[in-house]
């Protein structure tokens, strides 16, 4: 059976390991990049490698793992533009928000592409491993047939049948990771201002009915310095509670708890922390 061909556009820290699991399973892989050192490294992996949508090699399959919902709207300006991409499939991986995965959505559909929305969580470490968790929604058939292509990069959880639903759920994610971890700071923050050693109270509570996911996985970075190893960063965590807020106004949802977070995101990339590793905002706790 010929696998299909796949464009994988975003082969920044997230998108390149993806992109090189499925060059592993057998796929046809272009990378698509603004950036040459991304598309230099992609090369090395195995990947074809393209500048632009328009420059690749027409493919099957659109894997979108953009930054932003401004992203995604000029790719899909420059795939109308410069490609057809009637018959493709797209699958729109990034956290854009449900309005974005909507109306692009649309756009795309309207000249002929399937479009499924499967969102990803679990960071770079399970984005190497293919052990990620993808919120996946689109119709049955459509989900059927992007199966094998999603399971090489983690476990599909089916969210619905309306696109928006999988990008809904990751909005819900993503108002619970920005709070775990600004809690996780702020905790820490509130340890070293008793006199305690912020190393000794992250082992004995972070087990324990007041641990939490974020708290094990952040808490030891923010025992370390700036320069801290970099898995997500503040950036990320200010598009993204950003897009939380917009979810929350559009529909009248009240995310008191995610303003507060959302600040200390803001707060952290005004302190020249936003290319930092997310668990730095507990430096706008210590300043």
């Amino acid at each position: 059976m010929t696998l299909p061909s796949i464009t994988f556009v975003g082969i920044g820290a997230i998108g390149f390991p993806m992109a090189t699991l499925l060059v592993a399973a057998g796929h046809a892989v272009t990378g698509v990049d603004p950036f040459a050192a991304a598309r230099e490294r992609a090369v090395d992996a195995g990947l074809t490698a393209a500048a632009s949508i328009g420059e690749a090699t027409p493919s099957d399959t659109v894997i979108v793992m953009v930054a932003t919902p401004d992203q995604l709207t000029t790719l899909v300006d420059q795939a109308l533009a410069e490609t057809d991409v009637s018959g493709q499939t797209w699958i729109v991986m990034s956290t854009v928000g449900p309005s974005s995965v909507v109306s692009e959505g649309e756009r795309l559909a309207a000249k002929g592409a399937v479009v499924v929305d499967a969102p990803v969580t679990g960071g770079v470490a399970r984005a190497i491993t293919g052990d990620l968790v993808i919120f996946a929604s689109g119709s049955a058939d459509d989900l059927d047939r992007v199966s094998p292509v999603l399971s090489v990069l983690g476990t599909v959880r089916t969210v619905g049948s309306v696109i928006g639903e999988g990008q809904a759920i990751k909005v819900v994610n993503q108002h619970l990771c920005s709070v775990h971890i600004v809690a996780a700071a702020e905790a820490l923050a509130l340890a070293e201002s008793l006199g305690l050693d912020k190393a000794t109270v992250l082992d004995l509570v972070s087990g324990g009915a007041a641990g939490s996911w974020m708290l094990s996985d952040r808490g030891p970075r923010m025992l370390l310095g700036t320069d801290a190893p970099v898995t997500s960063t503040i950036n990320i965590f200010v598009k993204d509670s950003g897009l939380v807020a917009t979810a929350a106004s559009e529909s009248g949802a009240r995310v008191p708890l995610l303003d507060v977070a959302r600040a200390r995101y803001e707060a952290a990339a005004s302190a020249d922390l936003g290319l930092r590793d997310d668990s730095r905002v507990i430096e706008t706790y210590l300043a």
